[in-house]
């Protein structure tokens, strides 16, 4: 039977399924509406729907290394007591394995590809949404690669809070690597050195410094080089290589990677929901709700 895009427009106003869902429900039950709607209940899709427009900012972040490749990862949820809940965490490392082999370009290309048998990873989240009952999404990702001279440095906070991935060039000391990693966590830089810092914001901090000498009524030909120094103390709050080591405050990360003859090549660090807008549900009266019903 022909589907047309008049019953796939009414399969969608039924469920709230997406457009490709409801074709291939329809598709596979040669075009019987209400088979077509218990289709897409039994594979959990219109019960997924229903869930999209709600915000999920708790997750966890996650870091899978296999040899010379890394993955970095965050999934989200919409409570922390689903980010604790042993199927979500087997969930998370299922889907770093997926996308460590299979190096999807983004996140849409990942959603899109087979994750299993025939199924696409979006898929497999919509049936994960209906049996944790919440929604779910893969937020982003990163994969990093490297040589046999370099090495990755990872470090998961309060079970993958906040998540970091760390490359190091010229050492293989994986200790050193995590270190970092650590102190990325701890400090949260936002630049590996002086030199990736924008023009832009590096001018504007300097004009803020300049006014803030001047309202402070310091003598002009002293405001430039009092500026200079100021902006130096900026750029060690910013630049991970600046700033005093977490582990040994007597030195600075730079010359602490330089005492293993390395470069931190570049680093990813992900706290969940960081940016995004956070549930401000009562959780009491989230479970009462539920008893309720």
């Amino acid at each position: 039977m022909a589907i047309t895009a008049g019953m796939v427009k009414e399969l969608r106003a039924k469920t709230g399924a997406g457009m490709m869902d409801c074709k291939k429900a329809l598709t596979e039950t040669d075009g019987d509406m209400d088979q077509a709607v218990d289709y897409l209940r039994e594979k959990g899709i219109s019960k997924a729907a229903k869930k999209a427009d709600r915000v999920a900012a708790e997750g966890l972040s996650s870091v899978l290394i296999e040899g010379n490749k890394a993955v970095i990862l965050e999934i989200n949820a919409e409570t922390d007591f689903v980010a604790k809940n042993e199927n979500f965490q087997n969930l998370v490392k299922d889907v770093a394995s997926y996308l460590l082999t299979e190096e999807p370009a983004d996140v849409d290309t990942a959603l899109a590809s087979t994750f299993k048998e025939g199924v696409t990873l979006q898929d497999y989240l919509n049936d994960q949404i209906a049996k944790i009952g919440e929604k779910i999404s893969l937020r982003r990702f990163e994969i990093v690669k490297k040589s046999d001279n370099d090495s990755f440095g990872s470090y998961l906070h309060m079970g993958g809070r906040i998540g970091v991935l760390t490359l190091l060039e010229g050492t293989t000391d994986d200790q050193a690597a995590k270190d970092v990693a650590m102190h990325i966590a701890a400090i949260n830089p936002s630049y590996t050195s002086r030199d990736q810092v924008p023009q832009e914001e590096a001018d504007r901090e300097r004009e803020v410094l300049k006014q803030q000498a001047l309202n402070e009524g310091k003598p002009e030909n002293i405001v430039e080089k009092m500026v200079e120094g100021r902006i130096n103390k900026y750029f060690e709050q910013i630049c991970l290589l600046d700033q005093e080591f977490v582990k040994d405050p007597d030195q600075k990360v730079g010359k602490y990677v330089k005492s293993f003859g390395a470069e931190v090549k570049g680093f990813v660090r992900y706290e969940v929901g960081e940016g995004m807008e956070k549930r401000e549900d009562n959780f009491a009266e989230e479970v009462m709700s539920q008893v309720k019903k």
